[in-house]
C-alpha cells in the first residue's frame, strides 16, 4: 500500500526525496514552486466530479456539478444508475459523459473495477484498472488518482501545463509529449505525483510573471 500525500509532511518527504534525486527539481522548489496539498473526496462523488468537469470551463463545471450532486443522494454508483437519461441530461451532463459515468458505476458494483481498494495497487496497476472503463482516459485516471485518492506516484504525462512546465525547468527545444514526459518522469519515482504537483506549481509562477492566466 502506497503512502498516501493526505498530510504536509508526506509531501515535504516527497519534496526532499526528488530534491535529492534531481537537481531540477531542487532547484525548482528552491525558486518557490512548492506544491498545496489538494484532495477532493474518493470513490464515485470524487470520479464523478473529474469527468464533470472535463472540457468545460470551471463555472460550468460548478454550476453542472451542483444540480448533479443535488441528485445524487448519497453519491454512489447505485444511485447514480437510478438516475434517468432525461434526469441527467436536465443536468449538464452531455451523452458521452453519462455513457462513461454509468460505465463505470457499473463496474463498480459489478467488481470489475474496485474502487475503493485501487490505494492498494500501485500507481500503474490501479492506472490500468481505471482505464478498462469504456470512456476514462489516462488524463481522468491520473488526476483521479491524485487529487481524490492521493496516489504519490500517479503521474499526469499528458497533462498540457505539465509538459509546458517541463520543457520550460529542463530547456528543452520542444514541449515533450506524454510519452516522453513518462520517460523523463522515471527517475522521480515513487513521487512522481509530487514532481508533477511541483511542475504545476512552476507552471502557474512562470504565467504570473508573464501576466498570463494559469
Amino acid at each position: 500500500m502506497a503512502t498516501l500525500l493526505e498530510t504536509d509532511a508526506v509531501l515535504k518527504r516527497g519534496l526532499k526525496a526528488l530534491s535529492k534525486a534531481d537537481p531540477v527539481m531542487a532547484r525548482l522548489s528552491a525558486e518557490g514552486a512548492m506544491p498545496q496539498l489538494r484532495k477532493r473526496p474518493p470513490g464515485f462523488e470524487g470520479l464523478a466530479w473529474i469527468v464533470v468537469g472535463q472540457q468545460v470551463s470551471t463555472a460550468s463545471a460548478a454550476a453542472i456539478w451542483g444540480r448533479l450532486r443535488a441528485l445524487l443522494e448519497p453519491a454512489t454508483p447505485e444511485a447514480f444508475l437510478r438516475l434517468s437519461e432525461e434526469e441527467l441530461r436536465a443536468a449538464g451532463l452531455s451523452a458521452g459523459k453519462v455513457r462513461t459515468l454509468r460505465a463505470a458505476a457499473a463496474d463498480i458494483i459489478e467488481g470489475r473495477l474496485p474502487l475503493d481498494e485501487l490505494h492498494d495497487f500501485a500507481a500503474d496497476e490501479a492506472h490500468s484498472l481505471l482505464t478498462r472503463v469504456k470512456g476514462i482516459g489516462p488524463w481522468t485516471a491520473d488526476i483521479y488518482l491524485l487529487f481524490c485518492l492521493g496516489h504519490p506516484d500517479a503521474f499526469p504525462s499528458g497533462d498540457l501545463a505539465v509538459q509546458e512546465a517541463a520543457r520550460l525547468a529542463y530547456g528543452l527545444e520542444q514541449r515533450p509529449d506524454a510519452k516522453a514526459l513518462t520517460v523523463l518522469a522515471e527517475s522521480w519515482r515513487p513521487w512522481r505525483g509530487v514532481a508533477a504537483k511541483v511542475l504545476w506549481a512552476y507552471y502557474r509562477m512562470v504565467k504570473a510573471r508573464e501576466g498570463a492566466p494559469a
